[in-house]
């Protein structure tokens, strides 16, 4: 193995920063020391811990020296972040045969997942002890529900020491929370229901959750609740983490090294970590050189300079896709349940628009439908993109379902990542192929 800690590729460093954004010196250092003409970085999504990251790393990165010209000399850098991932959300080929189905389908916290949150949340241990305890008990009383909502939204609020005005709080944490409940254990059959429809078309069996009728059904909901409240904690995280510490960190890179050519990749959360890097790339820069997006988690509209629904307003992002000297490329699959059914569900009830009744595209997120509102860019499946090529700028959306496809629910395929098709992208996105 080369060096880097188990990763089979090399030079491989990491970038490690804190919920704040600020980078580990130490790391910060050991990347710049990377000797190479193109610098791959990749941004991990939800994620319980640095081993787990590592093996992803390992994964994705393994076909790259094969894919790449001869006048190519890769270096490669993971990005380390604060972030969360539940057991019964697995990542394809990295759990034992059957894990899929996965230990924590019921609503009980295995003893895992309690650990990661309680490294998640520090100084929480008491609220997250009693969230593990009624999620284990399931009582059927509205007062239980209660008090688990009043928990979350305690906790949800909370990074450390109190931060968050009540104000900031989104509206999924405030709502009444047996409606929230509900909406997400409806949710989650229809999630159910989604992976057994597409089991046959991925090879795997997906068995149901059964609960109980009545109150206790709604203890599935309260789950999902409690793990809404992890992503809206890391969707704060990574836009944090992007602008704040990566862009700065890759922007001083660049100024130190300006023949030093840098493509970013991410997924889900860590999509949008790369992507926010952008708006501390400035005006004019030209290090950035590709940017791929792997089931990304957040909106469709980012990059939008205008949305449909409010014409006054941008994406979050408008226009900074010419902050990249290449394509900026978003994978999506419509076997992602994480972010075809959940994704929407949680935007509108946490209130990222005007009204919280019914459903429209402008809740989509970009990894499940790809880039919207953006003027001239073009939609291509996968196997077009990898045979005719890509765009040499601007927005480009790939329909990866082809090898995106498995995983059940609640998160379907949203980690089925490690495909060489999708390090082909990456070359070909970052013009470094044969």
């Amino acid at each position: 193995m080369a060096d880097g800690g188990g990763i089979g590729v090399g030079p491989y460093e990491e970038l490690t920063f804190d919920a704040q954004g600020d980078v580990d010196p130490l790391t910060r250092a050991a990347v710049a020391r990377i000797e190479a003409t193109d610098l791959l970085v990749f941004a991990h999504g939800w994620n319980s811990d640095r081993s787990t990251a590592t093996r992803l790393y390992d994964r994705f990165f393994a076909p790259f020296p094969g894919l790449v010209g001869a006048g190519v000399r890769l270096g490669y850098v993971g990005v380390v972040w604060p972030s969360i991932r539940f057991s019964d959300e697995p990542i394809p080929d990295f759990e034992a045969p059957g894990a899929l189905a996965g230990p924590g389908r019921g609503t009980t916290l295995d003893p895992d997942t309690r650990a990661a949150l309680g490294a998640f949340w520090p100084g929480r241990e008491a609220e997250l002890d009693r969230v593990a305890e009624l999620l284990e008990e399931r009582p059927e009383s509205e007062a239980a529900l209660v008090e688990f909502g009043a928990l979350v939204r305690e906790v949800a609020r909370v990074d450390g020491a109190p931060t968050a005005a009540a104000a900031e709080v989104p509206a999924l944490f405030a709502l009444d929370v047996l409606a929230v409940c509900r909406a997400l254990a409806d949710a989650l059959a229809e999630a159910d229901a989604l992976a057994e429809a597409d089991a046959p078309a991925v090879g795997a069996e997906r068995p149901g959750l059964a609960l109980g009728g009545g109150l206790r059904a709604l203890w599935g909901g309260a789950k999902e609740l409690l793990r809404q409240a992890t992503y809206y904690e890391m969707k704060k995280r990574a836009g944090v983490v992007g602008e704040r510490g990566l862009g700065p960190v890759l922007t001083d890179l660049a100024r130190r090294r300006p023949a030093l050519r840098i493509h970013l990749v991410g997924h889900s959360f860590g999509a949008r970590a790369v992507s926010f890097s952008l708006r501390a790339a400035p005006e004019g820069s030209r290090h950035l050189k590709s940017l791929t997006l792997l089931q990304g988690a957040f909106s469709h509209y980012s990059f939008s300079g205008r949305l449909p629904h409010d014409t006054r307003r941008g994406g979050a992002l408008g226009g900074l896709q010419s902050r990249v000297d290449g394509p900026v490329v978003a994978c999506h699959s419509s076997y992602d349940s994480a972010l075809r059914v959940f994704y929407p569900l949680a935007s509108r009830m946490a209130g990222d628009s005007a009204g919280l009744l019914g459903f429209d595209e402008r809740w989509g997120a970009i990894g499940h439908d790809g880039v919207q509102a953006v003027p001239g860019a073009p939609r291509l499946t996968l196997d077009a993109a990898l045979r005719g090529g890509l765009p040499g700028a601007g927005c480009v959306s790939v329909d990866a379902g082809s090898v995106v496809r498995r995983g059940g629910a609640p998160s379907g395929a949203h980690s089925d990542i490690c495909h060489e098709e999708l390090a082909r992208l990456v070359v070909a996105a970052g013009r470094m192929g044969r």
